[in-house]
């Protein structure tokens, strides 16, 4: 009888060693660390990103972490397979991730710079009409850009083939005269206009519009509705850290303007890729 409950207690003691060791890997599995994307342009400010983050992780109850993208090639790939991902940037590649479903869309930041167009830069004794019609291939855009590739393209009806890194190199592309004009970030342009006494900025009617979304946070399906929610509350909390007036519920209708854009230029969101 002895030898039987010595036994029966072995067992009982392996059972639940075996209990605790599941138990943590669950917790284990749960607390898998979130990463969230900042584009590239954001390697200036990696500071913000990171308080960004600590603040959602604080306010969430989750791990999340600030990466700053090489290229929006990384964020596709960690949104196409099952990573828990964030995304915090503007409207093209959300366009993409909403057309391919791959993400949920959760807050934009209200900051005044939440919605903006794609506005032509040109030499200010520039024909804007007749750089569109006579040398529309040579016109400068900032690659996976609504206001850069979308709206030059759209401009041009796809005809635009002059990408540059990012708006900056945009406008040093019509400085230094390699390309007639350029296709910018309204507010962008409006913040910069000074440094460039020598241009203009002229506005197409419809393609110019200030309807392109930006500032926006968007999960990966990979994370859980629950994390999601999460995530979505601690944002709107959190508007002071984003430089926000406020933060709202996105809605994903508001992409409809930025896809517009890209089908008059011919880019297909289902299949551009960097």
């Amino acid at each position: 009888m002895h030898g039987c409950d010595v036994g029966g207690k072995m067992r009982k003691v392996l059972l639940a060693l075996m209990a605790i060791i599941m138990l943590g890997s669950s917790a284990l599995a749960q607390a898998e660390n979130i990463i969230c994307w900042f584009p590239p342009g954001w390697k200036i400010k990696k500071i913000r990103a990171k308080m960004i983050t600590e603040v959602l992780s604080e306010k969430s109850g989750l791990v999340i972490e600030p990466k700053v993208a090489e290229s929006y090639t990384f964020i596709l790939n960690s949104f196409t397979g099952k990573e828990h991902a964030l995304v915090y940037t503007g409207s093209f590649i959300q366009a993409i991730i909403a057309t391919r479903d791959l993400g949920v869309p959760l807050v934009q930041a209200v900051n005044g710079t939440e919605a903006y167009g794609s506005w032509m830069v040109l030499p200010k004794d520039g024909d804007p009409e007749a750089i569109l019609k006579k040398q529309a291939g040579e016109v400068a855009y900032a690659i996976g850009a609504s206001a850069g590739e979308s709206g030059a393209k759209a401009a041009t009806q796809g005809a635009a083939n002059f990408p540059t890194r990012n708006h900056g190199a945009t406008i040093t592309a019509v400085t230094t005269g390699k390309a007639p004009a350029g296709f910018v970030k309204s507010w962008w342009w409006r913040a910069k206009k000074d440094k460039y006494p020598d241009l203009k900025s002229y506005q197409l009617p419809g393609i110019s519009d200030e309807k392109n979304p930006d500032n926006i946070l968007t999960a990966s399906k990979g994370l859980s509705k629950e994390d999601q929610e999460k995530i979505k509350q601690a944002a709107l909390a959190s508007g002071a850290v984003f430089g926000a007036q406020k933060m709202v519920e996105f809605d994903a209708k508001s992409l409809k303007f930025s896809l517009w854009l890209m089908e008059q230029g011919h880019i297909d969101p289902k299949t551009y890729s960097w």
